[in-house]
């Protein structure tokens, strides 16, 4: 077997989470990614049928049984994933139950994956159901977009144009828009549920006074799409108490969305 931590996937999960909580975003335990693996690869590093322990899930994933996860764990720091990954990180398989996870590798301490497992699975399953490429799901806490909560509606369309306005790329980032949640107890499965129904619809979704989710095929993809949105708040709040001399028209934003052939949410535009 190849070295476990010279893995590619844990080599990009202790860069990652490093360059997140570089960034403010994953304030002391904030933040956690998942990310499905290719079992093939997970064959080279682990013997994918030897189970270290099993750990019960809190509900019933059948759709991602026999599916191998890396994960961020519950109360970890991801500033401390870059030295010591095996125990901030967990890899493990969806039992055939659906309901336990069977550790492969990681939570040394005797941890587990993040509280909030559930919702990432359940949105796991809702992006596989419209893109089954989707491998990745993850939870920050971007300062910027947080800030914005506080200030502007928390209404799907209103909040999506008004990112859409701030930076030209952002139609063409995110045509799909922005989902957009009310405040909800966090860690819980109706959260996981109302997040998984939303992102039948975006790639991205908005937790109330609390954070964001994004879905995508790579780290890289979904770290990128928060990463624009997180831009475009910035600008929104370094500017909405000044007075606005000039916009991306709607038509503007339709002329880039055609020009570069991204299937955009037409019903966002005022047109």
């Amino acid at each position: 077997m190849k070295d476990i931590l010279k893995a590619p996937f844990v080599e990009e999960m202790k860069k990652m989470t490093a360059n997140m909580y570089r960034l403010g975003w994953d304030e002391r335990n904030g933040g956690n990614i998942s990310w499905m693996l290719n079992e093939d690869e997970v064959a080279e590093y682990l013997d994918i049928h030897s189970i270290i322990r099993t750990i019960p899930i809190g509900f019933e994933a059948k759709a991602l049984a026999g599916k191998i996860f890396i994960v961020t764990g519950t109360g970890k720091y991801f500033k401390n994933v870059m030295d010591d990954p095996e125990t901030n990180l967990g890899i493990f398989k969806i039992a055939d139950d659906g309901c336990t996870a069977e550790l492969l590798w990681g939570y040394k301490d005797g941890g587990k994956f993040t509280s909030e497992l559930p919702a990432h699975l359940m949105s796991h399953m809702a992006r596989l159901s419209v893109d089954l490429d989707n491998r990745v799901v993850m939870h920050t806490h971007p300062t910027y977009t947080l800030a914005m909560n506080y200030v502007h509606e928390l209404d799907e369309k209103k909040f999506t144009h008004t990112l859409w306005e701030m930076c030209t790329e952002c139609i063409v980032v995110f045509p799909d828009g922005v989902g957009v949640l009310p405040w909800m107890l966090c860690g819980t499965n109706s959260i996981g549920e109302a997040t998984a129904e939303k992102m039948k619809e975006f790639r991205l979704v908005i937790w109330g006074m609390h954070g964001i989710y994004g879905a995508g095929k790579t780290l890289d993809e979904t770290f990128g799409l928060i990463e624009t949105v997180e831009k475009a708040a910035q600008i929104y709040m370094l500017t909405a108490h000044l007075p606005r001399i000039n916009t991306i028209k709607d038509s503007e934003m339709k002329e880039l969305a055609e020009y570069f052939g991204v299937n955009y949410r037409k019903d966002f535009l005022n047109l």
